[in-house]
């Protein structure tokens, strides 16, 4: 067989092939197989954020390696020697890649163990600076895992908030450092709504206060350049076209690290057992195709999405388009519908031959909101996320936006709703990117007061209108409250009392939507429930 170095690109007869194999994340996920008599649809698959199809390269790099690079790179003879020149090449590869030294680069089973193993082993590396750690409020759960198993032990967390972009302010950040901080993580950019961190700025403001900054790139890397200034950093082999079972962890030379695992010799020390050589040869070599073609695609698919952004809004009323407009990852697109099951949409899109994702609870084992979304103050019913492969033919995304409004016209169509009309689509400039680009930053200014917020309660000398959605998950409680809204007069108030979680979030996001004031939280008890709380909701319009 033909040897080739890692990172190498395809042969110049295979790339007719790989063209036809890239339309939208691979030929496989596009085209279901014909069967004779059935009409099938044609999935495309708007997904990228959960994890990329496997890159042509990748699986040319895997084919070759499985061949050459089985042996184990620790031993001395030949197959071993071939295996630890491959792996070492893996290993300078996505090292020049993530602008690392070859030898800062470990590699683990996955971006979650990158993440958890980078965390534990910082923490326990800095421990006689102390225990604290600090994190945003939007970081991958891996993130929050770990900081809930490192207060239980003992130490103590502080949750740096985000605004309605989803976006740490730099300063406020840095503000939660303290002497005995540990260390301190922040996302390169969030993996639900897109927005990207000022890493950057954040890890300027750590080095002067001399605390670690450990970044999760799993989102970012292979797609944009890596930010500089980090201390630690974590990235993902599946989400950028690689295998799946290859996750990176880079450590700084001169970073305190002690691992948290039995002592091995493999990987630094840091990550014990056998490693994967022929996955890692493949993630290697699709890490440096994508970033190749990242300086083409990324202009495109930036173009892709604010058209989404931007025809969304117009195409579907009640709709709020989420996440930073501008500072944002080329691929992906947010927006939540009001009055909508997201498990519902979903299901229909998937239908209609679309494969997207969500973070609304009712698509969650946990049946709880993203806590994303929460985070941010959002709504997060009915909520889409949409994020563009390589090659997403532009063809499709017109085709996804000529689906979506009959589909969630569909889903609302039961609710007996009087929804505003969609705005025009030619004849009148378009508002700014969606909802969330103009109310974004500002929501909370127009009388809405924070999810949460408890205020006294209304004077007795005005009317409350009870809704009684105890029992009913979101977004029921939403439905009826605007079912009913119109029979209130204006100034008075509605008490909404429900149980669900989602309420708490979703219905101040409905009152920014429609005008209408938040007016704070109390027991529902208050109002004659058993139990949940009552949201209150002044009529203002």
């Amino acid at each position: 067989m033909t040897s080739r170095n890692v990172g190498d690109g395809p042969s110049d007869a295979d790339e007719a092939d790989i063209r036809d194999d890239r339309l939208t994340g691979g030929e496989h996920l596009r085209r279901a197989p014909e069967r004779p008599g059935v009409s099938l649809n044609v999935t495309v698959y708007f997904d990228v954020a959960s994890t990329a199809p496997l890159h042509p390269v990748a699986r040319q790099a895997l084919t070759a390696a499985l061949d050459e690079g089985w042996a184990d790179p620790a031993r001395l003879y030949r197959s071993g020697r071939q295996a630890r020149m491959l792996l070492d090449a893996s290993r300078e590869t996505v090292a020049e890649v993530l602008g690392a030294r070859p030898d800062e680069i470990s590699f683990t089973a996955s971006g979650t163990q990158a993440v958890q193993l980078g965390m534990l082993g910082a923490l326990a590396g800095n421990r006689r600076r102390g225990g604290h750690l600090v994190h945003s409020a939007v970081e991958h759960s891996s993130v929050l895992h770990v900081a809930e198993k490192h207060e239980a032990a003992g130490g103590s967390v502080s949750v740096a908030p985000v605004d309605r972009a989803g976006r740490v302010a730099a300063d406020g950040f840095a503000g939660l450092l303290r002497e005995d901080t540990a260390l301190a993580v922040l996302q390169s950019a969030n993996h639900e709504v897109g927005t990207v961190q000022p890493v950057e700025e954040v890890a300027g403001l750590c080095r002067e206060a001399g605390v670690p900054l450990l970044v999760d790139a799993a989102q970012s890397a292979g797609r944009v350049g890596v930010p500089a200034g980090w201390s630690l950093l974590a990235a993902s082999a599946h989400k950028w076209g690689g295998p799946p079972g290859v996750g990176v962890l880079a450590v700084r030379k001169g970073v305190r690290y002690a691992s948290p695992l039995p002592a091995d010799e493999r990987e630094g020390g840091r990550v014990p057992g056998f490693v994967n050589v022929p996955a890692i040869v493949a993630a290697a070599a699709s890490l440096r195709a994508v970033r190749a073609e990242a300086e083409r695609e990324n202009a495109r698919l930036h173009a892709l999405v604010k058209r989404i952004r931007g025809r969304v809004p117009q195409l579907v009323p009640e709709v709020e388009v989420v996440g930073d407009p501008v500072r944002r990852l080329p691929h992906i697109v947010t927006f939540s519908c009001l009055y909508v099951d997201g498990e519902v949409l979903l299901t229909e899109l998937d239908r209609a031959g679309f494969a997207v994702s969500s973070g609304s609870s009712c698509t969650s084992s946990t049946l709880t909101p993203s806590h994303v979304l929460a985070a941010m103050g959002v709504l997060t019913e009915g909520n889409v996320r949409v994020s563009l492969p390589y090659g997403t033919a532009e063809a499709d995304v017109e085709r996804f936006l000529t689906v979506l409004p009959e589909l969630v016209a569909g889903v609302r169509a039961p609710l007996g709703l009087d929804l505003p009309a969609p705005e025009p689509a030619v004849g009148t400039p378009p508002r700014a990117e969606g909802r969330a680009g103009a109310e974004s930053e500002g929501a909370g200014e127009q009388g809405v007061s924070a999810p949460g917020t408890r205020r006294a309660r209304p004077e007795a000398s005005g009317r409350v209108t009870v809704i009684d959605a105890l029992g009913k998950r979101c977004p029921l409680p939403v439905i009826e409250l605007a079912k009913r809204i119109g029979e209130v007069p204006v100034g008075d108030t509605v008490a909404v009392l429900a149980d669900d979680e989602a309420a708490r979030l979703d219905i101040p996001a409905w009152c920014g939507m429609r005008g209408q004031e938040y007016a704070g939280e109390a027991p529902a008890a208050d109002y004659g429930g058993d139990r949940g709380s009552a949201y209150l909701v002044r009529r203002t319009t």
